[in-house]
């Protein structure tokens, strides 16, 4: 029977026995086992746990009997693994909110069993992912299929909550430290949950086993305290102070005023007339105001877009005969919609007013909305089912998506990603929208809502390129997986064709296997793909150049693409390329190394032979190789130890007018007679220059007047003259 609201008994159309079985409980019957866990269905689970961890086999022990926990550590590593492999492969994963939160707290639950109880090395956990799939991947083959995805989520939840574990630990030893009596407050809870990651289970269970309580309460209302900061500053973003608690709701419903009717948010283009039912001021209801200042305005029924669903409020005015005021921001809170905005010229309970929205500004808001629901379609065409959506938020100049994906999307995806949305605005799809119940909209083949989100029933389901009726009546169609089809309250455009082209600017880690898209529509995505055309056939051009004129080019390039709101795939194809012209350049820069070098030691080779075919023990060389220090080391290097002669070489460069200088004396010979510094020191006079402190016989300096050249190089000529007699 099903037992009614007024207590009575109505026949169920079906009749059967809930024995609570289970398949567990059929195979250990089947098996003539005592225990779920005493079957096939856990046993190579265990044979693996104990091959990972080297504890001791599993003995079936429970209670008092298992004096060492182990077998219950066996239970508990077992049954996780299990339950997260499968809500992994379903599209979940473990996160810091609802049943993600539920996964994280499982798997902590399992690692730390392993490690604590079982002894296990670090990173044991995903490497049991292979056991459940061997076992249950013939059934369900979405274990096979996503064997890899599984066990990567796992590896980087389990090597994430190490780092917590250690870190964490510590801070729960320094705090049990500091405890008076056997209580753990709360305060010191929420700071391990807050600052560390620790559960609340987790630290209570610590605390157990060191004799210890929790302050639960006091946990409690610390979480409170910090959720109130935050919607706090949430607050003093959006409406100021205008903000209305559940006694204000309850005081209008006192007043006989009903929520307001919103209907009218979804009809554009045209003015909507109503009248003042109450007014705000964020800490009492007043009937008129005629002073400047922040107030809240509700009307019987409005035109305005209240902020939700992550789209932003709409704005506007209110006008009526005596009446100007302005609204900035429009918000819900329990069903009556606040104007938050400024009084101009009064308002007062009672006036008869007309809702002026600002369209403009909403004709840029919609398309957003509306391409958020096609890139959410796109990210699960591309990335797969796992894909779910995190939040939003759909402005006037921009849209931000964020969605569950645990890595990086490469640039070949993102290129994918933002297509289908293109080619869904080329194609021309209308946009329709329409109530339906809930149980009717859920039934809709591919329907995409946000998990957690309380839906109103009825609710109102957006569709793209199809209309509503068509998936309420075929709710089951295959078709359907194709299209987008949305629970939204939202404004929207009524055909793609309005949204004129989608740009991916971007895509960023923003939590860990949290992921954010940030993208621009109509005129700005225009805008964007206008610079990247622009600059990439800047790109082009610097291809054709060569020498100093192609590595200040690709310098500029590089610096500049990194600040240019231009598609995230296109931006990545063009960093690309600028990579290939560094490349280019280093290729080029180390051909003229290498030639400068031939061309130094060449050169000053010659003049050695010179110097010592008339019986001189040092020589001075000049070579034109600009500022390249590395090949006048190499010329002085080389010729001092093939010709065993004191060596300085100069290269200038006319550009700057700079000089570089190295010196070398020969280590035997002439060492205890010249010092090189000194010699160098000297020659780097005219040339208002100066050296560090030689090391190995070499030493080398710069000029800053290179017009002195031949002055510098007689004057070096001449000291080593006067040393070397």
């Amino acid at each position: 029977f099903n037992r009614e609201a007024d207590g009575s008994l109505k026949p169920l159309p079906a009749r059967h026995v809930d024995t609570g079985l289970g398949f567990e409980r059929l195979t250990s019957i089947l098996q003539n086992k005592m225990s779920n866990y005493d079957t096939d269905v856990f046993l190579p689970i265990f044979d693996a746990i104990q091959l990972a961890t080297g504890a001791r086999p599993y003995s079936g022990k429970v209670g008092p009997d298992d004096v060492d926990k182990v077998d219950m550590a066996y239970r508990v590593v077992a049954d996780h693994i299990r339950t997260l492999s499968f809500a992994i492969a379903d599209g979940s994963r473990p996160g810091n909110e609802g049943r993600e939160y539920v996964l994280r707290r499982i798997l902590r639950r399992a690692v730390r069993y392993g490690r604590e109880v079982l002894k296990a090395k670090e990173g044991f956990f995903n490497g049991l992912v292979s056991v459940v799939v061997n076992v249950m991947g013939d059934v369900f083959t979405e274990l096979k299929q996503q064997e890899v995805h599984i066990r990567n989520i796992i590896e980087e939840e389990e090597e994430s909550f190490g780092r917590t574990l250690i870190k964490g630990i510590e801070k729960f030893e320094t705090a049990v430290r500091h405890v008076q009596g056997k209580i753990l407050s709360g305060e010191a809870t929420f700071v391990l949950w807050d600052t560390y990651g620790f559960p609340l289970d987790l630290t209570q269970l610590m605390a157990e086993e060191k004799g210890l309580l929790v302050d639960v309460n006091g946990f409690n209302s610390a979480m409170e305290a910090a959720r109130e900061r935050s919607r706090n500053a949430q607050t003093r973003q959006v409406g100021g102070d205008i903000v209305m608690d559940a006694d204000a709701t309850s005081a209008l419903h006192n007043r006989g005023i009903a929520p307001t009717d919103d209907s009218f948010k979804y009809v554009w283009l045209k003015d909507h007339e109503s009248v003042v039912k109450a007014i705000y001021t964020g800490s009492e209801f007043v009937d008129c105001v005629n002073t400047d200042g922040d107030v809240g305005v509700i009307l019987e029924s409005t035109s305005f877009y209240a902020e939700q669903g992550g789209q932003i409020f709409d704005s506007g005015s209110l006008e009526g005969p005596h009446t100007s005021f302005q609204v900035r921001n429009v918000q819900v809170y329990g069903g009556f919609v606040l104007h938050i905005g400024s009084n101009g010229t009064g308002i007062a309970v009672g006036d008869k007013v007309v809702c002026k929205v600002d369209y403009g500004r909403r004709t840029l808001i919609a398309p957003n909305h509306t391409c958020t629901h096609m890139l959410n379609f796109a990210l699960r065409e591309v990335l797969g089912n796992h894909v779910d959506q995190k939040g939003s938020i759909v402005l006037p100049e921009k849209l931000r998506f964020d969605f569950s994906h645990g890595k990086p999307v490469d640039a070949d995806n993102l290129r994918r990603i933002e297509s289908i949305v293109n080619e869904q605005i080329k194609a021309e799809l209308d946009v329709s929208a329409k109530e339906a119940t809930l149980a009717e909209a859920k039934r809709i083949n591919g329907l995409r809502a946000v998990f957690g989100e309380v839906y109103p029933d009825p609710v109102r389901v957006v569709s793209i390129g199809q209309k509503v009726e068509d998936l309420l009546a075929d709710p089951e169609n295959e078709k359907w997986l194709s299209i987008s089809s949305e629970l939204c309250g939202g404004t929207h455009i009524s055909n793609t064709r309005e949204a004129k082209a989608f740009a991916l600017l971007s895509e960023e880690g923003i939590a860990k296997g949290i992921r954010r898209i940030t993208a621009v529509t109509t005129e700005r995505a225009c805008d964007a793909m206008k610079v990247a055309d622009e600059f990439e056939q800047q790109v082009d051009d610097a291809a054709k150049l060569e020498g100093n004129l192609l590595e200040e080019k690709v310098s500029s390039l590089k610096s500049n693409v990194e600040t240019l709101s231009i598609p995230a795939a296109k931006k990545a194809d063009i960093k690309t390329r600028i990579v290939r012209l560094q490349d280019q350049v280093r290729k080029a820069q180390k051909q003229v190394a290498e030639e400068n070098k031939r061309k130094a030691i060449m050169i000053t080779a010659e003049k050695a032979e010179l110097a010592a075919s008339d019986g001189k023990t040092f020589c001075i060389s000049q070579v034109d190789v600009g500022l390249d220090v590395a090949a006048v080391r190499e010329a002085v290097t080389k010729v001092m130890d093939q010709k065993g002669l004191s060596v300085m070489v100069f290269s200038t460069d006319e550009s700057t007018n700079k000089a570089v200088v190295c010196a070398g004396v020969p280590e035997k010979g002439d060492k205890g007679k010249l010092d090189v510094s000194e010699w160098l020191s000297n020659a780097l006079g005219p040339l208002k220059g100066r050296c560090g402190k030689g090391k190995g016989g070499l030493a080398t300096g710069q000029g800053t007047d290179a017009s002195h050249v031949n002055e510098a190089m007689d004057l070096a000529a001449k000291f080593a003259s006067m040393k070397l007699i």
